[in-house]
């Protein structure tokens, strides 16, 4: 955190609560000797004149606290990204919030879906669940709680949804949050501003206030890795947390990730995959969406097609990763025995093939979690392709669209020639996911980018070269392998070509994006 006097800053920012319905123009007035709301004897009384007394508390212009009132989803997060000297971010919003909702987002407090960037949910109360995530997240992201421990505390149990087990359960260990006096949570329920005052006053309390000492993770004796294509390189192997060739050297591998293949196949080819070779790439991600009118709704032509891309990257020399690119279908258990019919397939395909990699599941994504749903697939998975290809790399991704690589670091998989994947974009995505792969790599497992942008998440905004740069910075320090998203000609930032570059014709600068100048000028590093 940027700030670690968020004690102090959790109590000035109730201020923003209590003062957010009047123009931000106008003067407060002075605070109240007391609220005409606030009932003597009430279980908030203490926590609210605590913070009256201290000057930090001065309510609305008619005297009231308004206790009982539902505070905001923009209001709950705005305050919390205050305490955590959260310092607000880009947005093309001009919702009075979005800079500080931004910056929460890109802190990875809370997900797009929860409260959309596009404004739907801003000024809609906060669930209770989705404000404890966000609290955890942003004052207390080392706590945690043993399911088998606080489970039986929650009464209702069934109605949490699970993305937020991780963090209510870490919240009752941490005594941040208790049931009611039925012992129910109720986390789909708004929260009042009373309850926010106070949540936010413990998670202050208990949160760390001395300056933090870890340092970045630094790989020990570094060496430039070797970059070349397969004929360089041969079988990979993992060691530790590193990526090695066939003769024992460091290897990094930097390439491109395709689009979904059902729309653009044809930045599949042969021509536009040894453009991308001829700039340095060394690396080919083919991103076979499962569902969106992918391979569930087609087998054999998006199978097809696969193959076919498969087959011009290693007609270029390239390594080549094999993508089951889940994303609306969030849970990879839910279409577990078509991905084991697929992986099969391919992997007997490819069975003797050095460059072939395969990542089983893109970003899942919802409510589900690495214990229960991940790691069981992809032990599932990785089983069925070891019958074929018992050497092959094997990437593996996690919750929340494969940033949750923490929670697969708590219960690695035990089996050899896995990586652990992670995906950002350098506009939302910020130092909080760098800190996590460090910790990632520290644990001892090995990272591999799978996909990443110098975009927003939605593949709009910047290019944010600087975000971008300090990244790559990041990724090259550690010799952690990448794949840009993406090589086609969509009219959007994120995109590598600008509309109408041909896929079958040589590429000169003049075809390349912003991002795809950029990205492009990065793969000899």
């Amino acid at each position: 955190m940027k700030n670690k006097l968020i004690y102090l800053l959790s109590f000035m920012t109730v201020v923003f609560i209590m003062s957010f319905t009047a123009s931000a123009s106008q003067p407060e007035p002075a605070a109240p000797a007391k609220f005409s709301d606030v009932s003597a004897g009430s279980w908030y009384e203490e926590v609210v004149y605590d913070m009256t007394a201290a000057g930090l508390l001065k309510g609305y212009p008619d005297g009231s606290f308004r206790p009982d009132s539902k505070i905001s989803a923009a209001e709950f997060v705005t305050i919390v990204a205050r305490c955590a000297g959260a310092e607000p971010a880009y947005s093309s919003s001009d919702h009075w919030a979005a800079g500080q909702l931004a910056a929460a987002l890109n802190s990875g407090w809370y997900d797009w879906d929860e409260i959309p960037p596009t404004g739907e949910k801003h000024e809609l109360p906060i669930t209770r669940q989705l404000a404890v995530k966000v609290l955890m997240k942003a004052l207390l992201p080392g706590e945690k709680g043993e399911y088998s421990q606080q489970a039986p505390k929650i009464r209702d149990l069934p109605d949490l949804d699970g993305r937020y087990y991780d963090s209510v359960f870490a919240a009752y260990a941490a005594g941040i949050s208790e049931g009611d006096e039925k012992g129910c949570f109720n986390p789909k329920s708004g929260l009042t501003r009373a309850e926010a005052c106070a949540l936010i006053s413990r998670a202050g309390k208990k949160s760390d206030l001395s300056p933090g000492t870890d340092e970045p993770y630094i790989p020990a004796n570094p060496v430039k890795p070797i970059q070349g294509g397969v004929s360089e390189n041969g079988w990979l192997r993992v060691e530790g947390t590193s990526l090695l060739n066939e003769k024992g050297e460091p290897a990094v591998l930097r390439g491109m990730s395709s689009h979904g293949i059902q729309w653009y196949p044809q930045f599949t080819s042969e021509k536009a995959i040894k453009n991308t070779a001829d700039y340095g790439a060394n690396l080919f991600r083919i991103a076979m969406y499962t569902a969106e009118g992918g391979y569930l709704s087609s087998p054999d032509a998006v199978y097809n097609q696969t193959v076919k891309a498969v087959d011009a990257a290693l007609a270029n020399d390239m390594y080549v990763i094999v993508d089951w690119h889940i994303l609306s279908d969030g849970n990879p258990l839910s279409h577990g025995a078509e991905a084991e019919k697929f992986f099969d397939k391919i992997s007997e395909r490819y069975s003797d093939e050095p460059a072939v990699m395969y990542e089983i599941c893109n970003e899942p994504n919802g409510n589900v979690s690495w214990d229960k749903d991940i790691k069981p697939y992809a032990e599932r998975i990785i089983k069925t392709i070891r019958k074929r290809s018992p050497d092959s790399i094997i990437l593996v991704g996690s919750g929340t669209w494969s940033q949750d690589i923490h929670q697969a670091a708590a219960n690695p998989l035990n089996t050899k020639n896995i990586m652990y994947t992670c995906h950002f974009y350098a506009g939302t995505h910020g130092q909080w996911l760098r800190d996590r792969i460090d910790g990632v790599l520290k644990a001892g497992l090995p990272v591999f980018v799978t996909e990443w942008g110098t975009s927003t998440a939605d593949g709009s905004g910047g290019v944010f070269t600087a975000e971008s740069e300090q990244w790559l910075k990041f990724m090259n320090d550690r010799g952690i392998s990448w794949a840009n998203r993406s090589l086609c000609d969509k009219n959007e930032t994120s995109a590598a070509l600008k509309p109408g570059a041909s896929p079958y014709s040589i590429w000169t600068e003049d075809n390349l994006t912003a991002s795809g100048r950029l990205v492009f000028s990065h793969f000899n590093d």
